[in-house]
């Protein structure tokens, strides 16, 4: 056998992941407040790009060509076209699409259900010593006392050591064995400080146990008795509604250890968390959902959440003339192909996730009209072959995304549920209209009327939802719901002591 080389061609097709591409899927699925720290840097790096400062009440003015030197928040990059061309662009207020119909809407309705960022709620009633008495922390507070009651140099610096080891709660973590040996300090010593940390303010703090917390707080308040101490021994008991053994253990009569027990609620389990209160930003919805006139939904992005970037072109123009080496040239080239595309990457995401949220609403239209016992069971694939997109794609516009509705602030991952049986022949029902309908009969028992799991599957069985009791169980534990055992005992315990017996 002769071997003798030759030349064939062969034609295939091949995915390249270009970095461009990597880079667009990943701003996909980015937060809103994740893109924006990654177009700030955009900005600190490309000298091409700028902030569009036009406020947004000017934004629906008609925009700049893209050939135009100002470009006005959009460019191509070369090929001139964008899938969607045609609707508004991120930089402009209303990027979201009217309703189905096309129809104009009433705009006033969004006005009160339209979250607030956490400035504007200076004028909430809010007054600026409410904002300086929650701005320091726990740590601070009780260095500052630590300060003024101990003015012994080696006491004072154990008792830094010991407010380092105090978590948020209050509660003092760690072992002292340990801090003494590396402190070379004696236990008795460091027992002594701790005392003195446990009489600081707030009452209960430095404590090393729940018992302990509570404890430092009935002495504080001059109602620490033997029989307490007995009740803080068994607060397991206490815990599991064991009224029966608790008493037995305390060794007093029933009025006794209703009051004893209505007096421990009133003590704060955590008295460290009133300090150090840390303003969360509340969640800003990436899609706004509202009602119009004629029944329909209207879907628009939020503008708020969307950065705005234009490309500079007229800067460009001008610094290309004075760029003398090739290697300032390539800069230049690099910079304004990196801006345009970042442009239409933002002007792509935008679109992606407004496609994806009417696609949602469409689909669970019956939740947002009648409320979650009518949330439909939906799945990626259903969303993904509506908008002719790939499921991967439909699962990266919904993480880290949350729609804003007459009924709340939800991810969009929240309208994804499995779907449980129907018991007659109709339609599926949602895991989650399920879990809530659990909760429904949960709350509707009395101390005489606590439901087990499996009276639980047939009422359910009897609203037309087939299920299995271990999955009844399974939701039960997923919404913190304890056994049918720990309910009756916790609503006869609640009973017993609203009779004062």
């Amino acid at each position: 056998m002769v071997l003798s080389p030759k030349l064939e061609l062969r034609q295939g097709q091949q995915l390249v992941m270009t970095p461009q591409l990597q880079q667009a899927i990943r701003l996909l699925q980015l937060s809103n407040l994740e893109l924006a720290s990654f177009v700030e840097a955009e900005l600190e790096r490309n000298p091409l790009l700028e902030r569009d400062e036009t406020p947004t009440e000017a934004a629906s003015a008609p925009q700049a060509e893209p050939d135009e030197p100002e470009g006005g928040g959009w460019s191509d990059d070369g090929d001139g076209t964008m899938p969607g061309d045609g609707a508004n662009r991120p930089g402009e207020p209303r990027l979201g699409s009217a309703d189905r119909n096309g129809a104009d809407h009433d705009q006033g309705g969004w006005a009160a259900l339209r979250p607030r960022t956490v400035n504007s709620y200076a004028g909430d009633g809010g007054s600026f010593d409410n904002v300086l008495a929650t701005a320091g922390s726990l740590a601070d507070h009780l260095t500052e006392q630590l300060n003024l009651a101990v003015h012994d140099p080696a006491k004072r610096l154990i008792g830094v050591h010991l407010i380092h080891m105090v978590d948020e709660a209050g509660y003092l973590l760690g072992d002292l064995d340990d801090l003494a040996a590396r402190l070379g300090a004696s236990r008795a010593l460091i027992d002594a400080v701790l005392g003195i940390l446990q009489q600081f303010d707030p009452p209960g703090v430095c404590a090393r146990s729940l018992a302990e917390c509570l404890a430092l707080q009935l002495r504080e308040q001059n109602r620490y008795d033997p029989q307490i101490a007995k009740l803080l021994a068994h607060l397991d008991l206490l815990g599991s509604h064991n009224l029966a053994g608790l008493k037995r253990s305390v060794d007093v009569d029933a009025q006794e250890l209703a009051d004893m027990i209505a007096e421990i609620r009133r003590l704060n389990p955590k008295p460290g968390l009133k300090f150090g209160t840390v303003a969360i930003q509340p969640v800003l919805p990436d899609v706004t959902v509202r009602a119009a006139r004629d029944g329909s939904w209207v879907v628009e992005l939020n503008s708020d959440t969307l950065p705005r970037v234009l490309v500079n072109r007229s800067y460009h123009a001008v610094v290309s003339k004075t760029a003398g080496s090739q290697r300032d040239r390539d800069y230049l080239a690099d910079c304004l192909q990196n801006a345009n595309w970042l442009v239409k990457s933002l002007d792509q995401r935008a679109r992606t996730i407004l496609r994806v949220a009417e696609e949602i609403v469409r689909q669970q239209d019956g939740f947002l009209s009648y409320g979650i016992e009518h949330l439909k069971p939906l799945n990626l694939k259903t969303v993904a072959d509506a908008i002719a997109m790939h499921e991967s794609t439909v699962s990266r516009v919904t993480s880290n995304k949350y729609v804003a509705t007459p009924r709340g602030v939800f991810e969009l991952k929240y309208f994804f549920t499995s779907a449980i049986a129907s018991a007659a022949e109709g339609e599926a029902h949602s895991s989650e209209a399920v879990r809530h309908r659990i909760r429904q009969l949960i709350d509707a028992e009395t101390a005489h009327s606590v439901l087990s799991d499996d009276k639980i599957v047939e009422h359910l069985k009897r609203d037309g939802i087939e299920i299995a009791r271990r999955t009844v169980a399974k939701y039960r534990d997923a919404l913190r719901i304890p056994s049918s055992v720990q309910r009756r005992r916790e609503k006869q315990m609640a009973e017993r002591l609203g009779a004062g017996v």
